[in-house]
């Protein structure tokens, strides 16, 4: 249930539309196997970590983390929210959904909303009343206590919490940096930082990311289409940390050193554009008839057998591979460290790369941008 709220003006309305979709599909080759768990063409003897960072990756950056509050103070359900919205509907301007690893994979949506002030000083937070009054009386305290017990127990008067004392109504970790690369998109890609299965989905930009979601400040379906894919999953694993068992997405040793597609043509990138929508509707599809979460629908993959989902990854895969121009049988690590490598020794000649994201020839990024997410 969304929070709303009533009255006649527009500001008194719900306080944002936000997008309840998820997705098209069409195909990868995903197996079983032995394995003991899903993945794409994989590789059996190819050293990954030998790959360079990449600095097309990082320069301008285009992985983030979400944000981290730390107090649970901030939090509403969606009943506190439309309660707040509607004793001072202002309030819009620092409640928002906020969606958590576990929302993403398990519920489909955000099942918490947050009082984010972001980087107001307090007489600007002060505006809003019955959130910051919200905030004065659960965050303040916490707080406050925290940072005279860390003065005591180090003798310092300047501490972690004594800094955030000075600005106890703010969160710990806003992530300025995110929340600007988001800002002007309408969705965002995204993938819980720890996981055991490859699931990234677009989020509404109105949906504010916890720290424990990878961001992607993309919202064409081509960049989609290379981030879900087989081969980008293939590197992930390859070249992530790991945690109790999952693999935990590390944008320094997994997205700065992973090559994108060089030279793709319009075909190309209109073919994984086409095989990233068709993945997502047929997700949404065969969720929505099942009232399957994204977590149920993969663990489908985990049993032998005919799977449409399998099927749409291979096709996403085929249409990626091509992008690469990366033949059938070719083993996908072997080809994507040697195509780092080229790269790095190209950056180091001072020659420019292709950066990540919708290839700059594109001039109507419209084409490649749909409606649906979460």
């Amino acid at each position: 249930m969304w929070p709303s709220s009533t009255g006649s003006t527009a500001s008194s309305q719900a306080p944002r539309k936000l997008f309840t979709q998820i997705g098209d599909a069409k195909d990868s080759p995903w197996r079983c196997a032995e394995l003991g768990t899903i993945g794409p063409t994989l590789s059996t003897g190819t050293d990954a970590s030998q790959a360079k960072a990449l600095r097309a990756n990082q320069e301008p950056k285009c992985v983030y983390q979400g944000q981290n509050p730390v107090s649970e103070g901030f939090f509403l359900t969606p009943e506190e929210a439309g309660a707040l919205l509607r004793k001072d509907p202002l309030c819009q301007e620092v409640i928002f959904p906020y969606m958590i690893g576990r929302d993403l994979v398990a519920d489909g949506r955000p099942t918490r909303w947050i009082i984010d002030f972001g980087q107001r000083e307090m007489t600007e937070a002060m505006r809003y009343k019955p959130a910051f009054a919200r905030v004065k009386e659960l965050v303040m305290p916490d707080v406050l206590a925290k940072a005279e017990k860390e003065k005591a127990a180090t003798g310092k008067n300047s501490t972690r919490w004594t800094r955030m004392a000075n600005r106890w109504w703010q969160f710990r970790d806003y992530q300025p940096g995110t929340m600007a690369a988001i800002a002007g998109l309408p969705r965002y890609i995204t993938c819980a930082r720890v996981t055991k299965r490859p699931i990234f989905e677009f989020i509404s930009s109105a949906i504010h990311p916890d720290n424990m979601l990878i961001v992607f400040p993309f919202a064409d379906d081509y960049s989609f289409g290379i981030l879900q894919s087989g081969i980008h999953w293939a590197w992930f694993k390859a070249r992530c940390s790991t945690l109790k068992g999952d693999f935990r997405y590390t944008s320094d040793t997994v997205f700065d050193t992973f090559p994108w597609p060089q030279s793709p043509t319009l075909a190309q990138v209109k073919a994984v554009a086409e095989a990233a929508r068709s993945l997502r509707a047929l997700r949404r599809g065969i969720m929505q008839s099942s009232g399957w979460s994204l977590r149920d629908l993969y663990r489908t993959l985990e049993t032998p057998g005919t799977n449409r989902l399998r099927d749409a990854h291979a096709a996403l895969d085929s249409a990626v591979r091509a992008a690469y121009v990366m033949k059938g049988a070719e083993d996908t690590l072997a080809f994507l460290l040697r195509l780092n490598l080229d790269l790095a020794a190209k950056e180091s000649a001072g020659e420019s790369v292709t950066p990540p994201g919708r290839p700059c020839f594109i001039s109507n990024a419209e084409d490649f941008i749909t409606a649906d997410c979460i």
